[in-house]
């Protein structure tokens, strides 16, 4: 359970406007070779919602919550439609890191198909932070940045009751069931353990660090890396 983000328009129509955009870059002579995405895991509870709206805002770039990537994944139309909003180069990208996948991911789950399609067309396009539904671990780390949102069980109870006006009883249950679903998520699609901090470049503790300080952190370590030019590729 997140804080939950501030949103102005509907899922459904910040989706068409991000497909109509990038139709229209398909257009583009030119794009910028590198664009590197965030890909946000988190504890529920942890403020990670707050860091990503930050993030996105500050560097200028889009944001793809949970429930957008899951309104996306599980719309057969709006899945297709936003893998053909790819370029010729861009659609070879991406059907290059659904090779390198290989026999890690488990195929045999149809869903899985359409989420690692929505997530790399995200990731092909570039520019954007995209919180959950195992972003960090669909994207080639050459790529992305993967951000770990942590916090002590007791402030995360204490987040959520603050932000859901919750009595401490339900605000517990609550991020005690989403901390499991998420966890059994990650196991079972991806057979990793999503607390194992060797899977992330940035473990982010919002106990210590507030969303300024680690929106900064997160910053500087996007801006100053040396990132891979997949287009720069001869195909």
């Amino acid at each position: 359970m997140e804080a939950k983000p501030y949103i102005q328009r509907s899922s459904d129509k910040m989706i068409e406007e991000h497909i109509k955009r990038w139709q229209m870059d398909q257009k583009k002579k030119y794009k910028k070779p590198i664009r590197p995405v965030i890909t946000m895991s988190r504890l529920p509870g942890a403020m990670a919602s707050d860091l990503a709206q930050k993030l996105a805002k500050d560097l200028d770039i889009d944001l793809f919550d949970q429930e957008i990537v899951e309104k996306i994944a599980t719309n057969a139309d709006k899945s297709q439609r936003i893998v053909e909003s790819l370029d010729e180069q861009d659609r070879s990208i991406l059907e290059e890191w659904i090779t390198a996948l290989g026999e890690n991911h488990m195929w045999s789950y149809e869903y899985l198909q359409h989420l690692t399609q929505v997530v790399g067309t995200i990731g092909a396009h570039g520019h954007a932070v995209i919180v959950g539904r195992g972003a960090s671990y669909i994207l080639p780390k050459e790529v992305c940045l993967r951000v770990l949102v942590v916090a002590p069980l007791e402030v995360r109870v204490q987040n959520v009751m603050r932000t859901y006006s919750a009595s401490e009883k339900e605000a517990k249950r609550q991020v005690m069931r989403t901390d499991a679903d998420r966890k059994a998520f990650i196991q079972k699609y991806f057979q990793a353990d999503m607390m194992d901090p060797t899977n992330y470049d940035l473990v982010i503790n919002t106990n210590n660090i507030d969303i300024d300080l680690a929106a900064r952190i997160v910053k500087e370590t996007y801006n100053s890396r040396h990132w891979y030019d997949y287009s720069g590729k001869k195909r």
